[in-house]
């Protein structure tokens, strides 16, 4: 009689474990299921009470998780280098036989699966992230963007309410979740200062450059002159973009310019765009990026329709193929 007490006392402990662990799971799918990148669903934790018969063996809630990247060489290790926890090998001896042993046993090594399906979507979602913002830290550093001072339009505040880490204690999974939330929030703040940076294009479809920045013979007068930006061909009457949110801060004939459009876009960025027929904006008007300004057109000094396009950083002009190039490697971002 002691003998069935004890089995049926080492049953319930290891069932309660088993639930008190698949609850744990369940919570970190929940986490999972917030994220855009992964997917999860779970059914309530059983009960003792509602558990089959010993001979119907039991199976765990399914988690569904989206692997979609590599894991990074330089974090943890990976799930699939991971031993399953200890005594997971006589676990997986017992699940080959039948009776209780052998349904707690299944039931241990379902667990062990789900938990590795959720590290490996939770380490390769977090090497995505890393990857996606150094790109793009990279890019701004390369044009000059001062990140401790860049500053994005739109207003912004709040009380300072200060992030807790987790604690010393804190399992790894929770770990991880912390920095890629950190590193979520410095994704937010590098692309909103990315839109008031101008890396888009200003015409539609290819870009197809009749004249770089720098010295030429100048068209009119045939002497050696700076050319401030660069000609990009386009027919008569084609929509001239603006690359990045801003403020108009020019809309008027220019001279040499023509008809010319300037956009201050913050951050000592502005851009300019000549020699248009027509001009769609006016002075103040906060524009955003792909937005119509005018029409590409051969007023000024020009000798067919084209785009005159300058891209400046605080007033002087620096070569706008810098930045269409950066907009090459930022791609979809």
């Amino acid at each position: 009689m002691s003998r069935q007490l004890l089995d049926q006392e080492q049953f319930e402990k290891t069932l309660n474990s088993l639930l008190q662990r698949q609850s744990t799971l369940e919570q970190r799918a929940s986490a999972l299921a917030g994220d855009p990148s992964t997917t999860g669903t779970v059914k309530p934790a059983r009960t003792p009470a509602a558990m089959p018969p010993a001979e119907k063996p039991v199976r765990v809630s399914p988690i569904s998780d989206t692997v979609i990247f590599v894991a990074p060489a330089d974090r943890e290790a990976g799930p699939q280098s991971r031993e399953l926890p200890m005594g997971g090998t006589r676990i997986a001896e017992r699940a080959a036989a039948g009776g209780v042993n052998g349904m707690l046993a299944r039931i241990s090594l379902s667990l062990d699966k789900v938990e590795q399906k959720q590290a490996a979507t939770l380490t390769d979602l977090e090497e995505r992230i890393d990857t996606r913002a150094r790109r793009i830290h990279s890019v701004l550093s390369d044009l000059g963007v001062d990140l401790g001072r860049a500053s994005a339009h739109g207003a912004t505040g709040g009380p300072f309410v200060p992030v807790k880490p987790p604690q010393s204690g804190a399992s790894a999974f929770e770990r991880q979740l912390y920095r890629i939330h950190v590193a979520r929030a410095q994704i937010d703040r590098y692309s909103r200062t990315l839109l008031a940076v101008p890396v888009r294009k200003p015409v539609i479809g290819e870009v197809d450059m009749s004249s770089p920045l720098g010295m030429r013979m100048d068209p009119f007068l045939k002497g050696p002159a700076i050319h401030t930006g660069i000609d990009l061909r386009g027919d008569a009457g084609d929509p001239v973009r603006v690359t990045a949110n801003g403020k108009v801060t020019v809309a008027s004939w220019q001279g040499g310019y023509g008809k010319m459009v300037e956009v201050d876009h913050g951050n000592g960025f502005s851009t300019r765009y000549g020699h248009m027929s027509e001009i769609d904006v006016k002075v103040g008007d906060q524009v955003r990026i792909g937005q119509t300004i005018g029409k590409v057109g051969s007023t000024g000094r020009s000798t067919g329709p084209h785009l005159h396009y300058e891209t400046r950083i605080n007033d002087e002009a620096v070569d706008p193929q810098r930045f269409l190039r950066a907009g090459i490697r930022l791609g979809n971002i």
